[in-house]
This record gives structure tokens, C-alpha cells and sequence, in this order.
């Protein structure tokens, strides 16, 4: 990468760095999205037993990223610094380390799909499309775990649209094979779920494909054997220290969000799904907190790497008045729309009105996140990755869960009382992550990263 493609990186607008993450992030979750679509014409059994095993994949992929995320930010440091052999390293470990990963744990699921579908209590008569399902998805994962390490790279170099780009055809080739393989269209033989499972699997080696030819052809990084079977240990370390406390913290939310999805189930079926609903509508804002988070990331890593800490320490104010300042507005739109919304869901009154509430409720809801998710993104670009994950385990089982139970069930409150405890975790996070910023702590971080890739 030359000193005028890194000086282009760290002087892009947010926006012209932003809008391509987005569409990126938002295309990650449509083969899911497409894949229940189309099956549930097969049946609510089909569609059960593909949620099911979804789980497991969805799993899996949150156990890729935190190589990627990782990787990316120790990225943007030697990128920042002008030191291109310190970043193939970052690169060949990375896709290096996640082709085994992916590896082992797509043998791990093709040879246990039974047992681990088993373990989530799936009941037997939804074995036939789960297990097939599951085997064929999980067995090929490896593709995912190269494709996730393949975007990295090329976000970090700034290179934003190109992986955009790639998500969005792997969306267009998966809808397409979707509809011929699950209905048999075409000349196809109709192969209903296992038709949706190759659809996706021959969408990511298409993918994988491309983002192998845009690293070469963009990064002038060639793909050699080398990346595969030789790994920096110290390179690798660095990626774990900022990698596995991103994971912890997404693992720790996804638990936390389960435990409280119990509670809303003991509300009854309706409760449950107006949650389920809002919870997909607030999928799309925020998307845009993440891409302006992933956005910052990349823009803050660079300048901690070139010793731009002041240059920094601003950036992420102007991100974060940018970014709320869209939050407000997208969700004053979802509001304003949501009972249209809601109705391409359910016809049900109920579930329309509640689902309308949580979504105005949002109004509070979202500006606490977007701290979250932009404040969080740019400690991790200075190196500062313990303290978020400690505070968002602090906030999450010691504000979201209890406050869930305590005003949703034991007060009587309903889905109100949850979206109340959200509001109240985030904000406690998001203020926590603000006033560590404002700080300036994070700064003995940015030295010691800076020393390290200057030497």
C-alpha cells in the first residue's frame, strides 16, 4: 500500500468510508433472512428445524469474527506507520489462522451434527431437514471463516466498496440458486432445505473467490501457500489480544440476550413475537451504528499507528456527533413508519400496537447504542480492548438481565419493562465508554502500540 493510498484512508470522509460497510453489514444478514423466506413455503417444520441449526452456524461465524476484528485494527497500526511487510504478516496470519479454525470446527460439525442438534433438544421429527441441513452448512464453514478474514484485510486498506461489492453479489447469486435448487426450477432436481444449504455454500466459495482476487489485484498481496502453513506467533498474539476480548463481549451480549428471550417467552406466543419482530426492525439502525463504528475503526487505527493521537482523540467526537445524529433521524423514520412495517409481518392488532411501542420506545433506546457501538470500535483501534468487554459483562448481567426479570415479569411491566432494561444497559455502557474516551486513559495504550510497530 503506497503513503498516497494511506494518506487517502486516513483523510476520507466518514461517509464515504461509512455507506459501503453498510450495505456490506446489511447484505451478511439477507442469506439468513432469504433462506427463511423461501423455505417457509416448505412448511413451519422446515422452518423450525433451519432455525435450529442456524443457531450453531451463527455461533460458529461470531467465532470467526473475532480473528477478523483483530486483525483488522493490528492492521490499520502497521498500515498507519507505513510499514508494508508488518502488514502482509498481519494479513497472511490472519486468513492463516482462520482457514484452520474454520477448518476444525467444519469437521467438528459434519461429523457431530446429530449429537450437537440433540444437545439443543431439537425434536426428533425435525431431524430429517436439520441434520442434512446443519451437515452440509456447518461441514463447509471453513469458506466463511476465509471469506471474514479476506473482508478484513481489505477494509483495513480502506478498500470499503470492493467488499461491498462481493456481499452484495453473494446475496443476488444466493437468492437465485435458492429459488432453483429448494423448488426444482429450471431442470434443477427441488432439493427443499438441502437446496438452501447449497445455494449459500456455493454463494461463499463464489465469494471467496472474488475477495482472493481483490486481495491480489487491489493490496498486490498474493494468496500463497506460505499464509497457511507458516504463522508469526508474535503477529498472532497481537491479533488475539485485541480479537478475543471482542469476542468475549459479543458472546457475553448474545448470552445475555438469550437469558432475557426466556423471559419474553414466559410472557406467551404474542409477546414473544411482536419481540421477535421489533427486534429485526431494530436490526436495520443498528447497522448504521455499526458501520459508523467499523468506519471510525479503521480511520482511528491509522492514526494510532502514525502517532496522530490528538488527530484521534477528535475523530472519534466527530464520528460519534455524525453518528447520532443519524440514529435519531432513522429511528424517527421507523417510528413514523412502524405500524406499516410491523403489518408486513403480522395482521394481528396486538402485535402491531406493541410492536409500534418498543419502536418509539427506541427513540431512547438507540442513542445509548450508537455510544456503544462507535465508542467501543475506537478503544479497540488504540489497543484499549479489556475495558470494554469487563464493562459490558458488568452492564449486561448486572443491568440488562435482572432489570428484564424485574420490570418485564416481576413488576408485570411486559415487553415494555425489557426495551426499558436495553434502554438502561446501553446507556450505562455507552456513558462508561464516553467518559474512558474523554479520559484520554486509552492513550499508554496508543504508546505502547505505536512503539511496538514503529520498532
Amino acid at each position: 500500500m503506497s503513503s498516497h493510498q494511506i494518506d487517502k484512508v486516513r483523510n476520507a470522509g466518514l461517509f464515504a468510508m461509512t455507506w459501503p460497510i453498510f450495505v456490506e453489514q446489511l447484505s451478511h444478514i439477507l442469506p439468513g433472512v432469504v433462506d427463511t423466506f423461501m423455505v417457509s413455503h416448505l412448511g413451519d417444520s422446515a422452518v423450525a428445524a433451519l432455525a435450529v441449526a442456524n443457531q450453531i452456524v451463527g455461533f460458529c461465524i461470531i467465532l470467526f469474527s473475532f480473528v477478523g476484528i483483530g486483525s483488522a485494527v493490528v492492521l490499520t497500526h502497521y498500515l498507519g506507520a507505513g510499514d508494508r511487510a508488518g502488514a502482509e504478516r498481519v494479513a497472511a496470519t490472519a486468513v492463516g489462522i482462520n482457514f484452520w479454525l474454520g477448518m476444525v470446527v467444519s469437521l467438528a460439525i459434519w461429523a457431530f451434527s446429530n449429537d450437537m442438534l440433540r444437545l439443543l433438544q431439537l425434536p426428533p421429527q425435525l431431524m430429517p431437514y436439520a441434520q442434512p441441513f446443519l451437515a452440509l452448512m456447518g461441514g463447509t464453514l471453513f469458506l466463511e471463516s476465509i471469506n471474514i478474514a479476506f473482508g478484513s484485510v481489505l477494509r483495513a486498506h480502506g478498500h470499503t466498496r470492493e467488499a461491498m461489492y462481493v456481499a452484495i453479489g453473494m446475496n443476488v447469486l444466493n437468492l437465485i440458486l435458492n429459488v432453483v435448487l429448494i423448488f426444482g426450477l429450471l431442470g434443477a432436481p427441488k432439493m427443499g432445505v438441502i437446496g438452501a444449504a447449497l445455494s449459500t455454500v456455493i454463494s461463499r466459495a463464489a465469494a471467496c473467490v472474488a475477495l482472493a482476487w481483490l486481495v491480489r489485484r487491489q493490496l498486490k498481496l498474493g494468496v500463497r501457500l506460505g499464509w497457511f502453513v507458516s504463522l508469526s506467533r508474535a503477529t498472532l498474539a497481537r491479533i488475539l489480544r485485541i480479537g478475543l476480548p471482542a469476542a468475549g463481549e459479543n458472546l457475553c451480549w448474545q448470552a445475555s440476550f438469550m437469558v432475557i428471550t426466556y423471559f419474553v417467552g414466559q410472557m406467551g406466543v404474542v409477546q414473544l413475537a411482536t419481540f421477535s419482530y421489533a427486534i429485526q426492525l431494530s436490526m436495520i439502525m443498528m447497522m448504521l451504528g455499526i458501520s459508523i463504528g467499523i468506519s471510525t475503526e479503521i480511520m482511528i487505527g491509522h492514526m494510532i499507528g502514525a502517532g496522530e493521537f490528538d488527530q484521534a482523540y477528535r475523530q472519534l467526537l466527530r464520528s460519534l456527533r455524525v453518528g447520532l445524529g443519524v440514529t435519531v433521524v432513522t429511528t424517527c423514520v421507523v417510528v413514523l413508519l412502524a405500524p406499516w412495517l410491523l403489518g408486513l409481518f403480522s395482521k394481528d392488532p396486538a402485535i402491531v400496537a406493541g410492536g409500534a411501542l418498543l419502536l418509539r420506545l427506541s427513540l431512547l433506546l438507540e442513542p445509548g447504542r450508537t455510544f456503544n457501538l462507535v465508542v467501543i470500535n475506537s478503544l479497540r483501534a488504540t489497543g484499549d480492548a479489556r475495558f470494554p468487554v469487563l464493562m459490558g459483562a458488568c452492564s449486561m448481567w448486572g443491568v440488562a438481565v435482572p432489570l428484564a426479570w424485574l420490570l418485564g415479569l416481576h413488576f408485570g411491566w411486559g415487553l415494555m419493562g425489557v426495551w426499558i432494561a436495553f434502554t438502561c444497559d446501553e446507556w450505562v455502557r455507552g456513558l462508561a465508554m464516553y467518559a474512558r474516551w474523554k479520559s484520554r486513559v486509552w492513550e499508554k495504550h496508543a504508546h505502547a502500540v505505536r512503539a511496538h510497530v514503529a520498532a
